[in-house]
């Protein structure tokens, strides 16, 4: 596995492909007088990792759930490879729910613990009426092994739950995927592996992913560009070098400067 130093000076290579995928504009989410979403628009291009950062509250996952259309939005557009999902039909939505999938911050929370991996892999498919892929196959493709299959989510630890979550998530073969905080939860060293194994499988299935993280460091080492949000606005956003390195905002150079050095080899 390759050895993930958060400070290097690795940069991920664009895809040839750099038409834009997700386009959101004027997005705004309020529950009732409390207005948590405050006009932000983004657009995130195939094949690339938009990192979207910010301390807790400051709207990160209300954005992320408006693009997969899991929150209705009170105000803004979506547009998912030219589709307005807003508006998209039951039937419509249902083609869309293939193409687009998310991993959550939680790895126990987000499995069903009734569920033996086996169910929870086949899931997916039986809701979508398709056949499904070898199970074994989707397992070593996260790294584990297929005796796993027959196990429940509490006999596994905290990286390996979220890997079995990862292979939930590509069962279908999306092309964008939401990472909400997918190894926050995670032991340091831990959390490395499955953020190598994040970008070994974006790189092998050319996915575009939506990396939402409070850790500008780790932005810095898996994202393209880099969005920042405060208090539901959207306050900086470029080149995740040029943003590291040359902050506009105060904001944004007080969120690296609380953010611990992390280098770790795997």
């Amino acid at each position: 596995m390759l050895s993930l130093l958060f400070l290097g000076c690795y940069h991920p290579a664009m895809s040839k492909d750099a038409g834009v995928l997700v386009e959101a504009n004027g997005l705004v989410k309020e529950y009732g007088a409390a207005r948590v979403v405050d006009d932000v628009s983004l657009t995130i291009r195939r094949g690339e990792t938009l990192g979207l950062v910010g301390e807790s509250g400051s709207g990160k996952s209300t954005v992320a759930r408006m693009l997969l259309r899991l929150v209705e939005p009170t105000a803004g557009t979506v547009r998912y490879d030219g589709v307005d999902v807003l508006t998209a039909s039951a039937a419509e939505m249902r083609g869309l729910r293939r193409r687009m999938q998310v991993v959550f911050q939680d790895p126990f929370a987000a499995l069903n613990p009734k569920m033996r991996v086996r169910e929870i892999l086949a899931e997916p498919f039986a809701i979508h009426g398709v056949a499904a892929r070898p199970m074994g196959e989707m397992l070593h493709e996260v790294g584990l092994d297929e005796s796993a299959l027959e196990r429940y989510p509490h006999e596994f630890s905290g990286g390996q739950r979220q890997r079995v979550n990862i292979a939930r998530a590509l069962a279908l073969r999306p092309e964008f995927v939401v990472l909400d905080e997918p190894v926050s939860a995670l032991d340091v060293s831990v959390g490395a592996q499955v953020v190598n194994l994040l970008k070994e499988l974006q790189r092998v299935h050319g996915l575009t992913y939506l990396f939402i993280s409070h850790s500008m460091p780790l932005v810095r080492y898996l994202c393209d560009r880099v969005a920042v949000m405060q208090r539901g606005r959207m306050v900086e956003m470029g080149d995740v070098l040029d943003v590291c390195e040359a902050p506009r905002e105060e904001y944004t150079r007080a969120l690296i400067a609380a953010t611990p050095e992390m280098p770790v080899g795997i």
